[in-house]
């Protein structure tokens, strides 16, 4: 029996009875249903397809279709799942009612529960207009921001000293109350991940945050062994996939080449003799 849909007020009540919360990207079917499957309670369609699927250097070439795309591929496998929307680049930034028009193009086409952007008190009034005008869910993102790495001097660790420190603070605050369901911590140092997570109502899910957040989120590639280059100290892999993969065409290519696939008994189909004597 499938259970019931998570919601934001599971979310939240797993905060208050200190019940960790997990999170994973998805950007297809079959990702979206393995996920569900194994009872994460949360899914990201993130920006982040843009690095592991569509093969971009960064995030910022990710259009809002791509999102509605490879999101209407999850929610269709998805039955458990709180399903996220991220927000790329530029579709929310240049006024509250354009953002409010894509945060809603998401839910009505790529059908996600909620949508997730980047950035702190300078974003407070964009996803109040989000939250109270269309009464959407929206996750919030702090600390290392991906869309604004060349503005924060590349993909650094944030928060470390005390002007920035406040700033996250500040930044955390800000977005609680302009209505934020949730709030993801970045690549921030553990101690700050902890004060956030005990100052904030809502729950915090960390990504290189330390273990004090409410909840933990992970890129899926990263987690299986299918992601390629540089791997950031927070990662943890699960699981070889792509040695699996590798070591799996080169056996199908061998069988191939040596003959032994397709067999006949085990592969192929049959037809009646009679017929085949009567084509001469």
């Amino acid at each position: 029996m499938v259970q019931e849909k998570i919601t934001v007020q599971d979310l939240q009540r797993m905060k208050e009875q200190g019940e960790k919360i997990s999170m994973i990207t998805a950007y297809d079917y079959p990702t979206g249903l393995l996920v569900d499957r194994a009872e994460i309670e949360l899914i990201l369609v993130g920006d982040s397809v843009g690095n592991t699927i569509l093969g971009y250097e960064n995030t910022i070439p990710v259009e809002l279709e791509d999102i509605i795309h490879h999101g209407r591929a999850v929610t269709r496998a998805v039955k458990r799942a709180f399903v996220v929307g991220d927000m790329p680049f530029m579709s929310f930034n240049i006024s509250p009612e354009e953002a409010l028009f894509n945060a809603g193009r998401l839910m009505k086409e790529a059908r996600v529960d909620g949508v997730k952007l980047e950035g702190g008190c300078e974003e407070a009034e964009i996803v109040e207009t989000i939250v109270r005008r269309g009464g959407i869910p929206v996750m919030g993102h702090i600390g290392l921001t991906p869309q604004r790495a060349s503005q924060l001097g590349g993909f650094k660790v944030q928060g470390r000293d005390k002007e920035k420190a406040k700033k996250l603070l500040d930044d955390a605050k800000c977005l609680e109350e302009a209505g934020i369901f949730a709030l993801i911590l970045e690549c921030v140092p553990y101690q700050m991940g902890k004060l956030i997570t005990e100052r904030l109502n809502v729950p915090t899910i960390g990504i290189g945050a330390g273990p004090y957040c409410d909840g933990q989120v992970l890129v899926f590639h990263d987690v299986v062994g299918l992601s390629f280059g540089f791997s950031p100290k927070f990662v943890k892999r699960y699981l070889d996939l792509a040695t699996e993969i590798e070591q799996a065409l080169q056996a199908f290519k061998a069988e191939i080449k040596d003959g032994r696939f397709p067999s006949i008994e085990e592969h192929s189909f049959t037809m009646n003799e009679k017929v085949l004597e009567e084509l001469g």
